[in-house]
């Protein structure tokens, strides 16, 4: 379906960037829908009732493909933080540079976290909240790496606080391979978490504490 919907997208290049970004969403609606009924992979959402009216940043765990398109069909419209690279990848590239994200050069050593505060605070104005994942890349289901402190640094300057989410679909849609195993996901929102008074170690720690017991608890789906 990509290609259509890139041919699609392209078309649409002069619309509002929300009105554009919506139907970028409607694309991961359609791979969704692929997944359960191709597939066998549900969804069930919990702690949805902490999502809050006022912009946030939402800091998941990432352990598959499936959380970058499940996240856009619970929130507000999402700006992702992404690196360049994928902008240059055909169909979804072109796509995914209309959809309104912060994008970084990560050779720009010190200049990528400035790259996305100002970037931050333009989707902000513009009727977006912001997707990081801590982790910076993708993890295999049931390891851990280090988060990293670009979230919570973005956190403290703009200011805005933290919505953490955990899931467990990296079992059953694992990184880096085709196979895919029938299943339900477990999408988990947490409580906000407020930047204030805290540093970015303090506050990544307290998101990597929360994110991390959450993918323990959920475990391994059904």
């Amino acid at each position: 379906m990509t290609p259509f919907y890139a041919v699609a997208f392209l078309l649409c290049f002069w619309l509002p960037r929300v009105p554009r970004y919506r139907i970028a969403r409607n694309w991961c609606r359609v791979n969704l829908f692929a997944a359960r009924w191709l597939c066998g992979i549900r969804c069930r959402v919990i702690g949805a009732e902490n999502i809050p009216a006022s912009p946030h940043i939402v800091m998941s765990k990432h352990s598959s493909t499936w959380e970058t398109l499940a996240l856009n069909l619970h929130f507000p419209p999402l700006a992702f933080v992404a690196k360049k690279e994928l902008l240059k990848i055909p169909f979804f590239g072109w796509g995914f540079a209309l959809s309104s994200p912060i994008t970084i050069d990560r050779q720009s050593g010190q200049d990528a976290m400035q790259q996305i505060v100002t970037q931050g605070r333009e989707r902000f104005r513009q009727g977006f909240w912001i997707v990081i994942y801590p982790e910076g890349t993708r993890i295999s289901a049931g390891t851990r790496a280090r988060y990293k402190t670009g979230g919570a640094r973005l956190a403290t300057e703009l200011p805005a606080p933290v919505l953490p989410v955990a899931h467990n679909a990296g079992y059953l849609w694992p990184k880096g391979r085709l196979d895919k195993r029938p299943g339900t996901v477990t999408l988990s929102i947490g409580p906000s978490m407020s930047p204030v008074g805290k540093d970015a170690a303090q506050l990544t720690q307290e998101i990597e504490k929360w994110i991390e017991d959450e993918v323990a608890r959920l475990g391994v789906p059904a």
